[in-house]
């Protein structure tokens, strides 16, 4: 009745060149969807392909990576699998523990909560330059910081002060995980494009034209195509409006609370040195609604 498992698994290309770097930034892409959750990572399982023609000493700078990243979550790698593959590929199968009276899910959105989002979004972007050796080095290592910075802390703030409704921002960009809190939740989502905090370096990046290609495949789908329910102004910069597709690794918790509890949560974001920026709020409806501004 007070214990329940959360198991996941995610992995990826390299995004940067440097292995160890990349096995950590994996791990920590992998952990965040129990974080996402509420819960509390107990162990984690490696899975990696590597191409035969690829030292193997890279590969154990990758593990290497990885085992760190997991150790600063507090928990062990207990084994994996590997196999040979044209392409490396990195990540972690983990397993969590949560109370199952206290999970955080994408349904849980309520009128009149706020939303917040605790990391700037551009990697995307910015890894996109960096594969074709435009990045600034100084915005490359900012966004390096961020996606390794692990959701922990801000994970047990979120619990701790009542969120209603909580998610990952990754893949799908910050459009297409606000669209799933929107329609699995009921409710309409407001956000100020605005609001909205970046990466140094990604509106650059976006209006040389940059932009992977994730940010097209989710304009498609969440912004045009079958999974829309997306409201916007033409006010927006089209840069802006690119960054708000942009696809996400290891990004921040993207999540709702009451108004009341506001005050509250925010100091001890403070308090905890973890960043938090207010984007938006739920109201009553259904969809995803996008202004230039929240105040005006």
């Amino acid at each position: 009745e007070e214990l329940a498992l959360v198991q996941t698994v995610d992995f990826f290309p390299p995004v940067v060149d440097d292995p160890y770097t990349y096995g950590a930034i994996a791990a920590a892409n992998a952990l965040s969807d129990v974080y996402a959750m509420g819960g509390q990572p107990l162990l984690a399982l490696n899975i990696a392909a590597w191409p035969e023609d690829q030292p193997l000493d890279y590969l154990t700078r990758v593990l290497e990576g990885g085992a760190d990243k997991a150790a600063e979550a507090g928990i062990v790698i207990a084994g994996g699998h590997t196999v040979t593959d044209d392409e490396p590929k990195y990540g972690l199968v983990v397993t969590g523990r949560i109370h199952p009276a206290r999970i955080l899910t994408k349904a849980g959105a309520q009128p009149g909560d706020l939303i917040y989002l605790t990391k700037p979004i551009g990697t995307g972007v910015i890894t996109t330059a960096h594969k074709a050796q435009k990045v600034d080095p100084a915005h490359l290592e900012a966004a390096v910081a961020s996606m390794l910075r692990l959701n922990r802390r801000a994970s047990e703030l979120v619990v701790e002060h009542g969120a209603h409704a909580c998610t990952d921002v990754t893949g799908y960009g910050l459009i297409g995980h606000a669209t799933e809190v929107a329609v699995k939740s009921r409710v309409k989502l407001i956000i100020g494009a605005a609001e909205v905090p970046l990466l140094d370096g990604a509106e650059r990046y976006a209006r040389e034209g940059l932009l992977p290609g994730g940010t097209r495949r989710n304009r498609a789908y969440y912004g045009e195509g079958p999974a829309s329910v997306l409201t916007s102004s033409p006010e927006i910069p089209p840069v802006l409006w690119d960054l708000l597709f942009d696809p996400v690794t290891s990004g921040g918790l993207l999540f709702t609370l009451p108004a009341e509890r506001a005050p509250a949560l925010e100091a001890a974001f403070r308090q905890a040195g973890e960043p938090l920026w207010r984007i938006g709020q739920v109201e009553e409806g259904l969809g995803l609604v996008v202004l230039p501004s929240l105040t005006g």
